[in-house]
């Protein structure tokens, strides 16, 4: 287990959102500011166009200077997973299958990558069945799904909330 972090340790939490396949600036600067926030890894997008983005910019107010960012488009992603995979990290899918583990019975690896899914059809199959696992978050409601920058905020805190205690 790691060890508690003071707010100014320059280290960083072992975990990456891959935001290749997001596709809304506002989504993307959402996830930007919290990648930022909790001092993660490493936040990947599509491409380095987005930072530029008025809309973006707006929301991620300045995390985007701070926070590691690497790019993989969204059709090399097979490869990145693989890319991952070899170096030892765990890729997650947070996907709503009816294979995935839910939330609050998921024990995140310490080194863990979490794939997130394009606004409206998701992660497609093929890369699903490529990572290593799937979570879901819980949910209730009449509405098929959160919305991807709350997702993607949802499950990051939960793996600080179980790698944060001292």
């Amino acid at each position: 287990m790691m060890a508690a972090r003071s707010l100014h340790s320059p280290q960083r939490h072992p975990l990456t959102l891959c935001a290749s396949l997001v596709q809304n600036p506002m989504n993307l600067g959402a996830l930007c500011r919290t990648a930022e926030v909790w001092r993660l890894q490493e936040l990947v997008l599509s491409n380095a166009d987005i930072l530029t983005d008025r809309e973006f910019r707006k929301v991620a107010v300045s995390a985007d200077q701070w926070q590691p960012i690497g790019i993989c488009p969204s059709d090399r992603l097979p490869h990145w997973i693989t890319h991952q995979q070899q170096q030892g990290i765990i890729v997650i899918a947070l996907t709503r299958h009816p294979r995935a583990i839910a939330l609050p019975q998921f024990t995140f690896p310490v080194q863990s990558a979490l794939l997130l899914g394009r606004e409206l059809t998701g992660i497609p199959d093929h890369l699903v069945q490529q990572c290593d696992a799937m979570l879901e978050i819980p949910q209730w409601g009449q509405v098929e799904s959160l919305n991807v920058a709350t997702a993607g905020a949802i499950a990051a805190y939960e793996y600080l909330r179980q790698y944060s205690r001292a």
